[in-house]
């Protein structure tokens, strides 16, 4: 996860975990597969055509339901985008775009391909794309921030997936707060992140190696 380690070495803490989490993204899929109505879990958690909050943490539950939402999204990617510039990183910009893109696509793929719809068939939910998005996004600042700090692999991979459950957990809280998916879409994009940055990571370290190598 360091700067300067080789592509092998640097993620390797993240694959049991990227591995795990696509499993459960597939048997999340094929649980709930053309599904229309929640779970037993999601019963369990919440009812998700209820509004379950209230103000003040109604205005909560929007406003971080808004860092999901493309123009929220959009202006996070910029900001992440420009902070790795100024820190002259031009790579780690790139991993923050594909990071987020990836997982994104992924989610958005996957939504296609399971059919869970929330209410009304128009609306698919699994897995739920804020949570993806937001997961992912946290994920790639982690793992940067882990280089630049020259963590080791044990506390670089446990920052790293601390900040992937505090931003799971507060737009997955918003998400299933304001009816908008099921307690399980939300599990489902929180794993479609931790399965899919880490390839990103792996694929951009893999591609800018590879390309400086060519060039001597």
């Amino acid at each position: 996860m360091e700067v300067g380690r080789p592509p092998s070495s640097r993620h390797a803490g993240l694959w049991p975990v990227a591995a795990l989490a696509a499993l459960v993204v597939v048997v999340l899929a094929v649980l709930y597969a053309g599904h229309s109505e929640p779970g037993r879990v999601d019963r369990w958690i919440i009812e998700p055509t209820a509004d379950s909050v209230r103000p003040p943490w109604r205005r909560v539950a929007l406003a971080t339901d808004f860092l999901g939402e493309p123009a929220g999204a959009a202006t996070l990617i910029v900001a992440a985008v420009a902070g790795c510039l100024l820190l002259r990183r031009p790579r780690a910009a790139v991993l923050v775009v594909a990071g987020a893109g990836l997982t994104v696509a992924t989610a958005t793929l996957l939504k296609h391909l399971v059919g869970r719809t929330i209410h009304g068939d128009g609306n698919l939910s699994y897995p739920s794309g804020h949570t993806a998005f937001f997961t992912a996004l946290a994920l790639v600042v982690a793992l940067l921030a882990a280089g630049e700090l020259g963590l080791g692999r044990t506390a670089g991979t446990l920052l790293v997936l601390a900040a992937a459950l505090v931003a799971g957990a507060a737009m997955g809280w918003a998400q299933v707060a304001l009816s908008a998916h099921y307690a399980t879409d939300v599990l489902g994009g929180w794993c479609t992140a931790l399965a899919v940055v880490p390839a990103a990571a792996w694929l951009v370290d893999r591609i800018a190696d590879n390309s400086r190598w060519q060039r001597h």
